[in-house]
C-alpha cells in the first residue's frame, strides 16, 4: 500500500518546487504569472494570496479542459504561462502540479511549504472580502488540530 506522503514523494521526481521568497521574486518579474490555489473554497475564502484563483484539487483536471461544467477558461489558456500551484502545506499542490504537467502545462511548479510557509515568510494574505488577514490569525488557522479518531491507533498506543 502506498501512503499519502509516499505518493507525494513519487510525484516530486517530476515536479519542481519553489520557496515563498522565490514566488515573491517571480511575481515581481512576471506579471502574467498565474497563482492557482487548489484548496477547498472555504479554505480559500478564509485566506489566500492576493490575485490567486481558486480551483479545488477535486475538480482541477476537468477545470483544465474545455467542455466541462468545471472549465476555468483562464486555466485552460494557461498551458504556456508560468503557473504556481499553492495549497495549505505544499502536499496537494505537488499532486496538482503533477497532474497539470501530464495535461501538457509547460511551466508549472508547486509552492513548497504552501501558504503556511508563505505566512511564515510574512507575505500578505487576504480573505474573501479582500481584507488583509493578520499574521497571528493565519498562524492560528494553519496550526493543525487532529481529533483523537484521526490519529493512527498504532501511534496512540506508544
Amino acid at each position: 500500500m502506498v501512503r499519502f506522503i509516499e505518493l507525494i514523494r513519487n510525484c516530486l521526481s517530476d515536479v519542481r518546487e519553489i520557496m515563498p521568497w522565490d514566488l515573491v521574486e517571480r511575481m515581481k518579474d512576471n506579471p502574467d504569472l498565474l497563482v492557482v490555489d487548489v484548496r477547498e473554497p472555504y479554505e480559500f475564502d478564509a485566506m489566500h494570496i492576493p490575485g490567486s484563483i481558486n480551483i479545488p484539487r477535486g475538480i482541477l483536471e476537468s477545470a483544465c479542459e474545455w467542455d466541462y461544467e468545471e472549465t476555468e477558461p483562464e486555466l485552460v489558456n494557461a498551458r504556456n504561462r508560468e503557473v504556481v500551484i499553492v495549497c495549505r502545506s505544499g502536499h496537494r499542490s505537488v499532486l496538482a502540479a503533477h497532474s497539470m504537467q501530464v495535461l501538457g502545462y509547460e511551466d508549472v511548479v508547486s509552492l513548497r511549504t504552501g501558504l503556511r510557509g508563505w505566512n511564515d515568510y510574512e507575505e500578505p494574505l487576504e480573505n474573501s472580502e479582500g481584507k488583509a488577514v493578520e499574521e497571528d490569525e493565519a498562524d492560528s488557522y494553519f496550526t493543525a488540530t487532529l481529533r483523537p479518531d484521526q490519529i493512527d491507533p498504532a501511534r496512540r498506543e506508544r
